[in-house]
């Protein structure tokens, strides 16, 4: 096989012109920065879960690029195209990864939350009513779906306009994109629910195959592109994070985030991320583990 590149938490390798491979690594990132820790088992329970709802989609009828799994960390995958050239891609291109990230939001939690501190995302935005102080945890009145820049160094927020030009998606494309979010994430909420979980938001990618079908591609629902939460404690009014969400609040809380983001701001160098102290690891490995078999219902 030739590897074609190195990402953030995966290698990805040709097996032939219509197959890749991905080779999941226990590399971490957090804010598009490649912690320099490693996560044990982290690739293998992150292959393992994407694999799960993968066949879920296809028993409903969602098409996606799943092929097969190699082994427990390798996933082999339909190839699309991957245009960096966005003056390329028209309304009728075919076989391309769509350079975008979906991101679904059931509750207002994360970097939301600093977006309505700050004013670039409103209650109104959200469906409350205007003035509505949101509460960290709340349900949002209805889904909060936008689009990020997917082939950046970081991910930028996209106005609906902005994704539709840069993806060569018309009105109505945009759209079966979004029906296509809210029936997975249905969809997640239900198996979810059934494991105790709470979906609070996660992000999707998708592509076009050869007839320009749409299908979801990449890799969804696990603890790096999802925040899930403990149903039964946030019945109690209590919110236990159960994804990567509390390896970003470590660089919060330690002031790493801030001074990334100041730097980024100020178009300044910026600083290098810390490693994770080894108690945070170890208890890292354990969530993917645990959150893979409550997930799943399976066996590491």
């Amino acid at each position: 096989m030739e590897h074609l590149m190195t990402g953030k938490v995966k290698e990805v390798y040709i097996v032939d012109g219509d197959t890749l491979e991905f080779a999941y690594t226990d590399n971490i990132s957090v804010f598009d920065k490649i912690i320099p820790s490693k996560i044990p088992h982290k690739g293998e329970t992150l292959c393992r879960t994407a694999k799960y709802w993968f066949g879920i989609l296809s028993e409903n009828g969602i098409l996606n690029h799943y092929i097969s799994e190699p082994s427990g960390d390798r996933m082999r995958v339909r190839r699309v195209e991957v245009i960096r050239d966005y003056s390329r891609i028209r309304k009728d291109s075919s076989n391309y990864l769509i350079p975008l990230e979906i991101i679904c939001r059931h509750y207002a939690a994360g970097s939301l939350m600093d977006r309505l501190k700050s004013g670039e995302v409103s209650p109104e935005d959200l469906g409350f009513e205007a003035g509505r102080e949101v509460a960290y945890g709340e349900r949002l009145p209805r889904p909060f779906i936008e689009a990020t820049t997917k082939l950046e160094e970081h991910d930028s927020n996209l106005t609906d306009e902005e994704a539709k030009e840069m993806a060569g998606l018309s009105d109505r494309d945009y759209e079966e994109i979004k029906e296509a979010v809210l029936r997975i994430d249905g969809i997640i909420e239900r198996e979810a629910a059934k494991r105790g979980l709470i979906h609070c938001d996660g992000k999707k990618e998708f592509g076009y195959d050869r007839e320009r079908r749409l299908m979801v591609i990449d890799t969804f629902g696990t603890l790096d592109e999802d925040r899930w939460w403990d149903l039964e404690e946030y019945r109690k009014g209590n919110i236990v994070e159960l994804s990567k969400e509390f390896v970003r609040r470590h660089y919060r809380d330690t002031g790493y985030h801030a001074r990334l983001m100041e730097a980024r701001a100020k178009g300044l160098p910026e600083p290098d991320i810390p490693a994770l102290p080894d108690d945070l690891v170890a208890r890292v490995s354990g969530l993917y583990v645990s959150m893979y078999e409550r997930i799943t219902g399976e066996r590491f």
